[in-house]
């Protein structure tokens, strides 16, 4: 996975799918509360379109060592996202995750919808860092930099 993509027809297909999921995976967010799917199905899916572009990119040498843990940083951002909407409707006076007390100026309906909407907001990012995470740790195994020396 250091290479990269020497294939023009790979190319073309990642250039062409890349906007389809990433567009779906928009929609399957936004209408999660709605239809089936939501924050997890919307996190795999743009997950699916990062893995993709990372497949397919030669990797930069002149990366910043931090930057490798950006993902799990993201999946962290997600999760406070989440927490927040809770700790939010508790400071509204309402129970944890009581989206019709979140202090915000709309009516009981749209508070409750733009809870709902924040939670899936939160749980999309959180799923779509895990994925990619573990995509990269998938491909650090066998590296000649790898040096954890585990098996697992």
């Amino acid at each position: 996975m250091t290479k990269g993509a020497n294939s023009v027809i790979l190319e073309v297909a990642y250039r062409m799918l890349t906007p389809v999921l990433l567009m779906f995976g928009i929609y399957v967010l936004v209408h999660g509360e709605l239809s089936p799917g939501g924050g997890f199905q919307a996190g795999v899916i743009l997950g699916l379109a990062i893995i993709c572009e990372r497949i397919l990119t030669p990797e930069d040498d002149a990366k910043h060592p931090l930057w490798e843990y950006r993902s799990v940083a993201a999946a962290g951002l997600g999760t406070l996202l989440y927490a927040l909407v809770g700790i939010f409707t508790i400071a509204g006076g309402g129970k944890f995750l009581g989206y019709s007390f979140l202090p915000i100026p709309a009516g009981i309906g749209e508070r409750h919808a733009y809870g709902m909407l924040f939670i899936e907001i939160g749980v999309t990012i959180c799923v779509m860092a895990t994925v990619v995470s573990i995509f990269d740790s998938l491909g650090k195994r066998g590296r000649k930099d790898d040096d954890s020396g585990s098996v697992l």
